[in-house]
C-alpha cells in the first residue's frame, strides 16, 4: 500500500513536467507562445534543477548551505571550457555537450565532495557562511584566470592574455572577467526536461531508499542515528557530493544557453545562492515537488508581469508573502490536512456508496 502510494506522488511530478512540456509543445504549435516565453523556457528547467537539488541538501540532510552558485560556476565554465577545446576533435555539438554534462557534474561533485570533508564538521549559520565564501571564492578564482591554447599545449596567467606566452596559433578559452565568449547554444528546452526528469528520479529515488532514510535520520537526531550504526560522514558527503553534481549539470546547461559565459555577482554571486534558497524554502523544506514548482512561478511570475511597470515587484512581494504564509504557516498546514482528511472519508464514502 504504502509503495502504491509512493508510485503515485512520484508519478505525479513526473506527470506535472511532462504536461508542462506538453502545454508549451500545443502553445508553440497554436502560435500563443511569445519570444519572452520562449527565451525563459530553458531557465525553468535549470532553476527547477537547482532548486530540487538544493532541497536534498537543505530539507533532506538539514543542512543549510549557501554555496550553491559556486558549484553551478564550477560546472559551467568546465562545461563550456571542455566544448571550446575540442571544437575541433569533435565536431558534434551534442555530443560535446553531452560530455560536458558528465564533466561538469563530475567536477562539481567532485568539489562538493572535497569541501563538504571539513565544512560538513559545522552547524547552522557557521556552514551558512563558509559555504557562501566557497561560492564567492569560486567566482572571483575565475575571474583572474586567463588561459590559452596553442600547439604546444595550455597556457595559464592570472595577469593578462600576453602574459601567457601563446604562439601564432594559440587561442584565449578563458579571458579573466570577460569569461567564455563563443560557447555553442545547444540548451534546448527540451534536454532541459529530461534533464530535470533525470534530477528528479534521482533524487527521489535517493530519498525513498535505504541511503535516504539514513540521510533524513541524521537531520532528525544526529545522536541517535550515530547510536545505531549509521555511519553520519559517509552519508552527509553522499548527499552533499550528488547535490554539488546536479548544481554542476544546471551550470552546464546555463553555460550552453548564453553565448558569452562570465562569472558576475548576478550570475554566480551570493544573490543567486539565496533566490536558490528562497526556491526550496518558499516550495518547503523536503518538498521537491513544490521546490520544483516555486522555481516555476517564481522565474515566470517578474517576466509575465513585466507589462504592469511599477506594480510588478509589488505583487512579486506580495506572492512571496502568500506562498510562504501557505507553506510554513502552522494554521494553513492544520487546514490541508482537514481538508485532505475531509476529501479521504469523502472518497471512502462514495466507494462505500458505490
Amino acid at each position: 500500500m504504502k509503495k502504491n502510494k509512493l508510485l503515485i506522488q512520484n508519478s505525479i511530478t513526473y506527470g506535472i513536467v511532462v504536461g508542462g512540456w506538453l502545454l508549451v509543445q500545443i502553445l508553440s504549435a497554436t502560435g500563443h507562445m511569445t519570444s519572452l516565453l520562449k527565451g525563459i523556457l530553458v531557465p525553468l528547467c535549470i532553476y527547477s534543477i537547482l532548486a530540487v537539488s538544493l532541497n536534498l541538501t537543505v530539507g533532506i540532510l538539514g543542512e543549510l548551505s549557501l554555496g550553491h552558485a559556486g558549484f553551478m560556476c564550477l560546472g559551467a565554465f568546465f562545461g563550456a571550457f571542455f566544448t571550446k577545446c575540442l571544437e575541433g576533435p569533435i565536431p558534434s555539438v551534442q555530443v560535446r555537450f553531452f560530455i560536458a554534462l558528465i564533466i561538469g557534474a563530475a567536477v562539481a561533485g567532485v568539489f562538493g565532495f572535497l569541501i563538504g570533508i571539513p565544512v560538513l564538521r559545522l552547524k547552522g549559520d557557521y556552514l551558512a557562511i563558509v559555504t557562501l565564501a566557497f561560492g564567492e571564492i569560486i567566482k572571483n578564482l575565475i575571474n583572474v584566470m586567463y588561459i590559452g591554447l596553442d600547439s604546444t599545449g595550455f597556457h595559464f596567467s592570472t595577469k593578462d592574455t600576453t602574459s601567457m606566452g601563446m604562439d601564432s596559433t594559440g587561442v584565449v578559452i578563458i579571458k579573466g572577467a570577460q569569461g567564455i565568449t563563443g560557447t555553442p547554444k545547444a540548451a534546448t528546452f527540451g534536454i532541459g526536461i529530461i534533464l530535470l526528469l533525470v534530477t528528479l528520479v534521482i533524487v527521489l529515488n535517493l530519498i525513498h531508499s535505504r541511503t535516504g532514510r539514513a540521510i533524513m535520520a541524521i537531520r532528525d537526531n544526529r545522536i541517535a542515528a550515530e547510536s545505531i550504526g549509521i555511519n553520519i560522514t559517509k552519508y552527509k558527503l553522499m548527499a552533499f557530493a550528488i547535490s554539488a553534481a546536479l548544481a554542476g549539470v544546471a551550470g552546464v546547461l546555463y553555460a550552453h544557453n548564453l553565448s558569452t559565459l562570465a562569472a558576475t555577482p548576478k550570475n554566480f554571486g551570493y544573490n543567486m545562492s539565496i533566490i536558490i534558497l528562497v526556491y526550496v524554502v518558499l516550495g518547503g523544506l523536503g518538498n521537491i515537488r513544490g521546490s520544483m514548482i516555486a522555481a516555476v512561478v517564481l522565474t515566470l511570475l517578474p517576466e509575465l508581469l513585466r507589462g504592469l511597470n511599477d506594480y510588478r515587484m509589488l505583487i512579486y512581494a506580495i506572492v512571496l508573502i502568500v506562498m510562504m504564509l501557505f507553506n510554513s504557516s502552522p494554521k494553513a498546514i492544520e487546514m490541508r490536512a482537514v481538508f485532505l482528511e475531509k476529501m479521504k472519508k469523502n472518497k471512502n464514502a462514495a466507494k462505500e456508496a458505490a
